[in-house]
């Protein structure tokens, strides 16, 4: 009972997929699931990473680069690099969990993360 169950389960639920030669083809009908299709262009993520880095209030907009790093050439604190992620975080609409916000510390590491971020819009 339960086997065929789960057989009636599955039938409904799997994508038939089509072999045509060495290639699988997904049908045409079957739209993908993700909610992100358009990703960012790193131009648009370099510009409006380096638009919160400037208008952070102890930061001197003419020394921001997008390989600026946040302590040793803007003399930032950590405390300061924590309010950035967070403004990182709300700008793109994503959130960075602890372990990965503590890796980003400079511009380059933030547009790096960012754009590789599937989520990030």
């Amino acid at each position: 009972m339960a086997s065929a169950l789960r057989a009636a389960i599955l039938g409904h639920i799997r994508v038939p997929v089509v072999a045509n030669g060495s290639k699988l083809l997904t049908p045409l009908w079957i739209r993908s699931m993700s909610s992100h299709d358009d990703h960012l262009e790193k131009t648009q993520v370099i510009d409006r990473i380096l638009d919160i880095v400037k208008s952070f209030p102890k930061v001197d907009p003419s020394k921001v680069t997008p390989e600026v790093h946040f302590q040793k050439d803007l003399g930032l604190d950590s405390l300061d690099n924590v309010e950035i992620i967070m403004a990182i975080e709300e700008e793109f609409k994503l959130e960075i969990p602890d372990k990965e916000a503590d890796k980003i510390d400079s511009c380059a590491l933030a547009i790096e993360y960012v754009y590789n971020h599937p989520m990030a819009s």
